[in-house]
């Protein structure tokens, strides 16, 4: 029995020190490290729009249909719930995969006056998480005339909205320049009242 209790202690001190290290310690450990380290990412990118919290500049934005003030993200393959966030799992070479993708050139073609040639790849097709905020350069200039002409700004304001919302490649190497869409729509959201 005294071994079956200095066991039974044992087990109870090793779960007290490793609820106080796992469950309180190393929890407030991150947190405050986040805080020190990347404050806005650890509290989600809050963007705001009038100096109240608006959107997470995580996620992207669905825009309304008919709404040409606003820049399109690419397109979602969960509708736009972020509760359930990912792809469509449909390969490249599947044949619903590039239909749906030839629909969504066309349709961008039409809502921008464009050729649908000139429709870049990231505009008709969804990113892994269904979810990215983030469209290339090019999308967002192909957007830019549209977004100017429905929001009543000039090229160079919507121009220099996109260059304050591009961000550069890790470490100067890893991926392209990205428009956070998100980011970009709060910022025309702000110009237009």
């Amino acid at each position: 029995m005294t071994a079956y209790l200095r066991q039974l202690g044992t087990s109870i001190r090793f779960l007290a020190i490793a609820t106080l290290l796992l469950g309180l310690i190393y929890p407030l450990a991150i947190f405050g490290a986040g805080q020190a380290v990347m404050p806005a990412q650890a509290n989600g990118s809050i963007g705001e729009l009038d100096g109240r919290p608006a959107a997470s500049t995580l996620l992207a934005q669905a825009v309304p249909a008919g709404e040409d003030r606003f820049f399109h993200p690419r397109p979602s393959a969960v509708r736009w719930d972020p509760s359930s966030s990912g792809a469509s799992n449909l390969g490249p070479s599947d044949p619903a995969r590039s239909a749906a993708a030839e629909e969504e050139r066309a349709a961008v073609a039409v809502r921008e006056g464009v050729p649908a040639a000139s429709v870049p790849a990231d505009a008709v097709t969804a990113s892994a998480s269904g979810l990215d905020p983030d469209i290339s350069v090019a999308y967002a200039q192909l957007q830019a005339p549209r977004v100017a002409r429905a929001a009543g700004l000039s090229m160079e304001e919507v121009g220099q909205l996109i260059t304050d919302a591009t961000t550069s490649p890790v470490l100067g190497l890893l991926g392209q320049p990205a428009v956070n869409s998100t980011r970009l729509n709060l910022a025309v959201a702000g110009r237009v009242k």
